[in-house]
């Protein structure tokens, strides 16, 4: 804050994250000037909010017609208080929308970073954005006028299970950690989201609330959750019921031999986005050669895929399919991905964190059914660890059938892979393994504190 020239702050992340929540917390909502775009405005309407503002903050004149005049008459704002000892503070938020089509707004906000923005050392610029393609883009990466002018970027991500929790006790929810984990498993760790829930009901009373209800919001979000993200959102709807279908994730290669694609630069600032948004994760296959591997992760969209794309008329839909094999398959699937975006914690809770490790999902390509196994840690010790994801509410008791699979995963794993390196099965279970005669296939056993 004290860098003693003017700094340029692009803050970036998918809707609902907080990211307007964050920025006006830190300032306390004391700005020299605040405008916020209108989602899906037009020009004339994003040029009159832009106006107001203007008067709003002291602007005397006429009022702008073009972009290049509405940012003159910010400069010549701030140049009436640049003296002033204390720090100058803009904020615009949703940024995005102000880039009407024709409008070259993009290259007004150059012009003035670079004509007069930059030259006003106690000037802080906080640019902020849901539609995070067009940040990155347009601000971030810009190859013309604004091109290594950001100072700092924040991309600010949803929060994790120890964040959630400190969230929610702070709400005023004290839940126990498997109930959290399971409402992260349909919520994320969206703040938006978390600060709908009830305090007062149980988890899968709020689960049917905010997704099987009439006029239930979660419900409702889905269209708009994209339609705020992206120009063109039904390709991006298209691609992510794709990548759902496919629960290890797909290769660019298999996305761009399907009929609903093509094999071109599109596809790759497709997938690219979805990655910037937190809906997608790439990971390495264990080897070089597929240029990665892309899979859907965000908790949100995974959960209404599942349940809310085909619309239920029944209001106490989850209550009434509790403990169903379709439920505690869901879970099962859902704990595995909560322990993938959580594979740090488990890291540090396997005491690697001083040595050198590399963390991905692996597949097999010759067995059939094929073999895969979602979290590797190959680490610069010669030993590689399989991580064994299984979901209960009590202890785990591992079967006979499960037990033969571990082995022939590892198996599997070596016979491809001509490792020459100790493999290390471990469990990450929500409460512990049963001991048997099976459960000594682990070397270490997990539970869900170690995500927290």
């Amino acid at each position: 804050m004290g860098s003693g020239r003017g700094e340029f702050v692009a803050v970036y992340g998918r809707r609902r994250v907080g990211k307007t929540f964050l920025i006006r917390q830190y300032f306390k909502d004391k700005f020299d000037f605040y405008v916020t775009g209108i989602i899906d405005g037009s020009r004339d309407e994003e040029m009159a909010v832009f106006n107001e503002a203007l008067t709003e903050y002291g602007h005397k004149g006429e009022k702008a017609k073009t972009w290049m005049e509405a940012f003159g008459f910010l400069a010549n704002l701030l140049q009436s208080k640049k003296k002033r000892e204390k720090r100058l503070v803009v904020f615009i938020d949703e940024l995005p929308c102000f880039d009407t089509p024709n409008a070259r707004f993009v290259h007004a906000l150059s012009h003035f970073w670079n004509s007069k923005g930059a030259w006003i050392d106690n000037l802080f610029f906080v640019v902020c954005g849901s539609a995070t393609s067009w940040m990155i883009k347009n601000v971030i990466d810009n190859h013309g006028g604004l091109h290594n002018r950001i100072t700092h970027e924040i991309h600010l991500h949803p929060f994790d299970l120890h964040e959630t929790e400190e969230y929610l006790k702070n709400n005023g929810m004290r839940w126990n950690r498997l109930s959290i984990i399971q409402i992260y498993m349909a919520l994320g760790g969206i703040p938006y989201y978390l600060g709908m829930l009830d305090r007062t009901m149980s988890v899968a009373e709020n689960i049917d609330t905010l997704f099987f209800s009439d006029d239930a919001e979660l419900r409702k979000e889905y269209p708009r959750l994209f339609k705020s993200l992206f120009k063109d959102p039904e390709n991006y709807v298209t691609l992510v019921n794709v990548l759902a279908e496919c629960k290890q994730g797909m290769t660019r290669n298999e996305i761009a031999e399907l009929p609903q694609f093509k094999s071109n630069g599109h596809l790759t600032v497709m997938l690219g986005n979805l990655v910037s948004c937190d809906f997608v994760r790439l990971y390495n296959n264990g080897t070089k050669q597929n240029g990665g591997i892309y899979q859907l992760t965000d908790f949100y969209t995974l959960f209404y895929i599942n349940f809310c794309k085909r619309r239920t008329t029944d209001d106490h839909y989850w209550r009434n399919h509790l403990d169903t094999t379709t439920m505690n398959n869901w879970y099962g699937l859902a704990y595995e991905r909560v322990c993938m975006y959580h594979f740090r914690n488990i890291i540090r809770a396997l005491r690697l964190d001083s040595i050198h490790t590399e963390f991905y999902s692996w597949r097999s390509k010759t067995s059939s059914p094929g073999a895969q196994i979602d979290m590797v840690i190959d680490r610069s010790d010669n030993v590689v660890t399989i991580c064994e994801v299984k979901y209960s509410k009590g202890d785990y008791l591992l079967k006979k059938s499960e037990y033969e699979k571990v082995l022939n995963r590892i198996s599997t794993f070596e016979d491809e892979k001509k490792s020459r390196k100790a493999i290390h099965p471990i469990a990450i279970t929500t409460f512990g393994i049963k001991q048997n005669e099976y459960s000594d296939v682990f070397h270490k056993t997990l539970t869900m504190d170690d995500l927290f």
